[in-house]
């Protein structure tokens, strides 16, 4: 199992990056979820996905690894508000906000919008 260190760095705000990034991680992760709303996440460790799978608002929207990552988290964004992000997570007892590896940002593609809003008018 791969550290959150151990992967390449990226640029979570542009969405090509950002889906790159989604699918090297999903490579390895034990699940991906949802909350039905905007927060999308791959669980790197069975921590995590066990703490996933035991969250109602998480367990309805699952997908375990061999099911197709990626696919489900392309869905669940399109399918999202839009304060929507992907982050991958790994459980880390010490300080737990440190697991956590932005992989799709808040604003990604914001700019690439509004380029093309500029271009319509």
């Amino acid at each position: 199992m791969k550290t959150q260190y151990e992967y390449a760095r990226h640029n979570a705000d542009n969405l090509e990056e950002g889906w790159d990034a989604v699918s090297t991680y999903a490579d390895d992760a034990i699940l991906a979820t949802w909350d039905g709303c905007h927060k999308i996440y791959l669980a790197m460790d069975e921590q995590e996905a066990q703490w996933f799978r035991d969250r109602e608002d998480y367990a309805m929207n699952l997908v375990e690894h061999s099911d197709g990552i990626v696919e489900a988290v392309k869905r669940w964004w399109d399918e999202s508000c839009g304060l929507r992000f992907v982050n991958a997570v790994w459980g880390n007892q010490s300080d737990p906000n440190a697991g956590y590896v932005s992989l799709i940002s808040q604003w990604a593609g914001q700019e690439d919008d509004e380029e093309e809003e500029e271009e319509d008018e």
